[in-house]
């Protein structure tokens, strides 16, 4: 009667026994000397992970943040006439168009709005400053400047007559020695004579956008239609709001086969394309973080692996010799691995979730604003991300385990046996 090869002997009584052999070497293994090595490479995968959670979440929360700010100034796509230039003088197109306000009902188009911009000076008794009135219709959507008021209250453009009210940010209020209910002064360059006008400041806005704050001025786009000479169906252009920013290519194009010939869509980009090729630089500096944590997670395990079956060879020399195929032996460690790794994704979860939630609902760690254009350190909490994050380590550091543990294959049953 022959001997029963390993494998079958022990599937007869265990549906799994590498998955067994696996368990009994964690249990057994807290003792020895892989015992704080295991510790560490937990440690190691743990930090690599809660890292990678917080940088993906501080850079994306930081470009979204900026990307906000910046539409809440200019929306997402403009629509004007060709000749329009950056010298904020528009040519007057018709409010009457028939995209206006039918192009709400596209795929991803979330609102439509007519604009007015008139550059112009603002003088008080001690100080003079260049700045751009920016006039806003009825439907106008105020929803981004609601958390940005920090004293007074938004207007509605006026029916009869244009609403002498605006509101200016705080830097510029701070400039200018200003507050809600005072006077602002005006003047307009119109035909080449000057034309004052007064407003009376409702409300003061912050965005942390100095050059965009101290810049803009809110106020009725029936003032810019008056100062020009345009009738009450004139405007500079306008504006449209999406629903998701990674359409917005798609959509601009969209948007630009239905507009008129003598009319041109421009996307946010491409009306500020030094800003956000600076933000798509910080993508670099995260696929460098997620790359290195990633190293030295799996050089963790690499090295964890090793030592494990080094201290092991005997125990691999044994069931070579009842049998076991390299393979098998294989799996063992691998699963091994795999619960280091899951320990590891466990507690990197947790201190990289927990850091992010604080600082999104407490603001621990504040900025200089003005370096910045924020307060606090912004965070974009996406499941997504985390998900990923989680499936790119696990995978990366199981596919670099791979290669160490093929030593097992050139380990000799008699030599590992003897050696110990």
């Amino acid at each position: 009667m022959g001997i029963i090869p390993f494998p079958n002997f022990a599937e007869s009584y265990i549906v799994n026994y590498e998955l067994f052999i696996a368990k009994r070497i964690i249990k057994g293994g807290r003792g020895g000397f892989s015992g704080p090595v295991v510790k560490i490479s937990v440690v190691s995968v743990a930090l690599g992970l809660a890292v990678m959670i917080v940088a993906v979440a501080i850079v994306t929360g930081f470009q979204r943040q900026i990307q906000e700010k910046i539409t809440g100034f200019g929306a997402h796509i403009q629509i004007a006439k060709f000749d329009a230039n950056n010298s904020f003088e528009f040519s007057p197109i018709s409010s009457n168009q028939s995209f206006y306000p039918s192009l709400e009902k596209e795929y991803g188009i979330k609102h439509i709005q007519v604009f007015g911009v008139k550059a112009g000076i603002v003088q008080t008794s001690n100080e003079i400053q260049g700045i751009v009135l920016k006039g806003v219709g009825r439907d106008f959507d105020w929803t981004y400047f609601k958390d940005k008021l920090v004293q007074g209250r938004t207007f509605y453009s006026g029916i009869a007559v244009p609403n002498d009210s605006v509101i200016i940010s705080r830097s510029l209020a701070s400039v200018l020695k200003l507050k809600t209910g005072d006077p602002l002064r005006t003047y307009f360059i119109i035909n080449n004579e000057a034309r004052a006008r007064k407003f009376i400041i409702s409300g003061i806005y912050n965005t942390g956008l100095e050059e965009f704050d101290k810049l803009y001025i809110f106020g009725d786009i029936k003032q810019i239609q008056k100062l020009n000479g345009w009738d009450s169906t004139q405007v500079s252009g306008f504006e449209v709001l999406v629903d998701r920013f990674d359409e917005l290519k798609a959509i601009t194009a969209d948007i630009y086969k239905e507009i008129g010939y003598d009319m041109d869509a421009r996307s946010i980009r491409e009306m500020y394309p030094q800003l956000f090729d600076w933000l798509d630089l910080q993508d670099i500096n995260v696929a460098i973080i997620l790359i290195l944590m990633v190293l030295v997670s799996g050089i963790a395990m690499i090295s964890t692996l090793l030592i494990l079956i080094l201290e092991r060879s005997n125990m691999i020399g044994i069931l070579k010799a009842l049998g076991a195929r390299n393979f098998s032996i294989r799996r063992i460690f691998l699963y091994n691995a795999a619960y280091i790794i899951s320990r590891g994704l466990l507690w990197g979860n947790t201190v990289g979730i927990l850091i992010c939630l604080l600082q999104k609902y407490f603001g621990i760690i504040h900025l200089n604003e003005e370096s910045y254009f924020m307060s606090t350190v912004p965070i974009n909490f996406d499941l997504f991300h985390i998900f990923l994050l989680n499936a790119g380590t696990m995978a990366v550091c199981i596919l670099m385990l791979i290669i160490p543990s093929l030593i097992i294959s050139r380990i000799v049953p008699a030599r590992a046996i003897r050696f110990d």
